[in-house]
């Protein structure tokens, strides 16, 4: 197998044990890596008593995952997956870093981990010396204290048991926050202080399993490929592309902060109430000028995208972050009233440290101060906060209540949608229409409503992955999350690949010497990984259940007609909404109902998920 290292990582943080398994070459070459080979290793594990699975319980698994692209395509990338608890079904979620080629270089495409440790419990990787060690020293700290203990720690423990190595750099590492520990649903898995792979709430995941951290480092060379001139040659093609993306290059995506609100009317705003604005004080010259470094890349990334930030004076003075990048700037920014690039720095600072999916909490926040708004919370509801939009000291002190679960914290841990069933049951009044979500999973900071950003109504209501920006359904179907699953499996950056994507076919033939060709894929294998994550969200549990007549739909929000900038007047036609989906559930081999259909299941080998399936087809018609 060519691309891969070849073994995968099984521990069992219960009983201490460590193995090493391989995966078939069959199987690699269906699913890939990354995403679609941790859909197939959690349907075939737990697919059978899956709606049973509490996804902070025990039973859970969590997968990281390489794919045979981590370390050959620029940027190198990992995806975590498991039961999601935010939807309740397989979520991929990816991050960038050293991490992915540290542990393929140490001879791991992955790491399964199983049960729960007994204490506070870190992994430490180097090569096939595989251990694991007490955390309990670093339980409860924050992101900066973590990475600079464990990594200081690693490196005294390399040096002791492999002298005359000389001077050891520092290993890779991902590991959680207190918002992790405290089993916040918006926790995220981080790295490198301020990467995330922020979708699932993957960081609970591993607080529920009393896992810190995992560190790596590999010294091997990456595995050989099929073809290493061809390889190069697709490198070189792709590099070359990057390099002349000069904006992309100087800003990233900092640059939506201003454009998305006022150019095309699809950012958030005060919990999505408009989604325009012209303010010129959030356009990315003014975030440039706390940049103290830029053209700032994860590893053979040429894009460089990521600026770091420091805020030196003033209220917020020691903040430091990377950019932000646009969904932080619109989650932690706008979407709270805030238009000073300071504040909104300050703010992705604190999430980072705590470990938070900034999408995640933003989402959070907004819905809050909306309710607190409208006078349904109070100040003492909120444990004295007075929460007013553009206030960033007020939402930072309410992101702390949520990291440590204190008070009204507590629910709000939760995250946005579950937080809205509770407080709608306390106050008597359903107030989840103030939910910005789908499927439990808070949206992206791009909207639908003027159709000049995301045009395609089924966008979210019908991602398997509910709100998640980066994976959604299109129609065409090649358009949609049909190809995002190729980026997450392979694993590779999609902004790489923009403006190229038939390289992503030539690299991935180059590197495994297989011919995979585009047909193959969107027909036959893309779908495979798709209709095992739709049936996982359907069947949901334990403790919500998503009924596709009710929840393959955008939020009601999002009816409500614009009233602000050229778009105002523009909502989203509730029957071109329902016919869409229609249309997209033919296209993708759903039946009426929403369902992965029984012949689409079967021509696909999925007879295991169309069994599955068969109890609850009739219920959705």
């Amino acid at each position: 197998m060519r691309g891969y290292a070849g073994k995968i990582l099984e521990v069992d943080l219960s009983s201490g044990n460590i193995k090493e398994t391989k995966i078939s070459e069959n199987i690699l070459r269906e699913y890939i890596g990354g995403r679609g080979l941790a859909a197939k290793i959690l349907w075939d594990r737990l697919g059978g008593k899956w709606e049973g699975i509490d996804p902070l319980g025990p039973e859970n698994l969590l997968l990281v995952f390489t794919g045979p692209l981590t370390g050959f395509a620029p940027g190198g990338r990992i995806c975590v997956s498991g039961k999601s608890p935010q939807s309740n079904g397989i979520i991929g979620s990816t991050f960038a870093g050293e991490f992915p080629i540290d542990l393929k270089c140490a001879g791991y495409d992955g790491i399964i981990f199983a049960g729960v440790a007994e204490k506070p419990t870190y992994l430490l990787i180097k090569d096939s010396d595989v251990e694991l060690r007490d955390a309990g020293h670093v339980w409860g700290k924050g992101a900066k204290e973590t990475v600079l203990a464990l990594a200081k720690e690693a490196r005294k423990n390399f040096e002791e048991r492999y002298r005359g190595r000389g001077l050891w750099k520092e290993p890779s590492m991902m590991y959680i926050g207190p918002a992790g520990e405290n089993l916040c649903r918006t926790a995220a898995v981080m790295s490198k202080l301020t990467h995330a792979a922020g979708y699932g709430g993957y960081g609970a995941v591993m607080g529920s399993k009393k896992l810190k951290a995992v560190l790596v480092k590999g010294t091997g060379p990456l595995p050989e490929v099929h073809d290493i001139d061809k390889t190069m040659g697709c490198i070189d093609k792709i590099v070359k592309i990057n390099l002349s993306n000069d904006l992309f290059r100087r800003w990233g995506t900092a640059s939506g902060g201003y454009i998305f609100g006022a150019e095309v009317s699809s950012e958030p705003i005060m919990n999505w109430q408009e989604e325009w604005h012209n303010n010129e004080s959030f356009g990315v010259d003014k975030f440039e000028t706390s940049w103290v470094k830029i053209y700032w890349g994860d590893f053979g990334c040429a894009t460089t995208c990521l600026k770091l930030a420091v805020i030196n004076s003033g209220p917020f003075r020691g903040a430091i972050t990377d950019n932000p990048d646009y969904e932080n700037q619109a989650y932690l920014g706008t979407n709270l009233g805030i238009f000073q690039p300071e504040a909104n720095i300050y703010l992705t600072s604190l999430i980072d440290e705590l470990g938070f999916c900034g999408i995640q909490i933003g989402n959070v926040l907004a819905f809050a101060a909306e309710l607190y708004q409208r006078g349904i919370l109070t100040k003492d509801d909120l444990g004295g906060i007075e929460l007013n939009w553009g206030d960033a000291k007020a939402f930072a002190t309410l992101v702390k209540m949520i990291a440590d679960r204190r008070g009204i914290g507590d629910i709000f841990a939760e995250g946005t949608y579950r937080a809205a069933l509770k407080i709608s049951s306390v106050k008597g009044m359903d107030v989840t229409k103030y939910a910005i979500t789908v499927k439990g999973v808070a949206i992206g900071a791009h909207g639908i409503r003027s159709e000049k950003d995301y045009t395609c109504y089924v966008s979210y209501p019908c991602s398997v992955q509910g709100g998640d920006h980066t994976s959604v359904a299109q129609i065409p179907v090649e358009r949609g999350e049909l190809m995002t699953i190729l980026y997450d499996s392979g694993v590779v950056c999609m902004f790489n690949f923009f403006g190229i994507p038939e390289a992503i076919w030539d690299l991935l033939e180059a590197v495994t010497g297989w011919k995979i060709t585009p047909e193959e894929w969107f027909n036959v294998l893309a779908r495979r990984i798709l209709h095992i994550q739709r049936a996982a969200l359907l069947l949901g549990g334990p403790d919500l259940k998503w009924d596709p007549r009710v929840h393959d739909d955008v939020p009601q929000r999002w009816y409500e007609p614009l009233t602000k900038g050229p778009y105002s007047g523009k909502a989203v036609d509730r029957n071109r909404m329902q016919e869409s989906v229609k249309e997209y559930y033919r296209s993708i081999g759903w039946n009426d109902g929403g369902i992965p259909a029984s012949s689409e299941l079967r021509r696909l080998g999925l007879e295991d998920v169309d069994k599955k399936l068969e109890r609850i087809r009739g219920s959705f018609q």
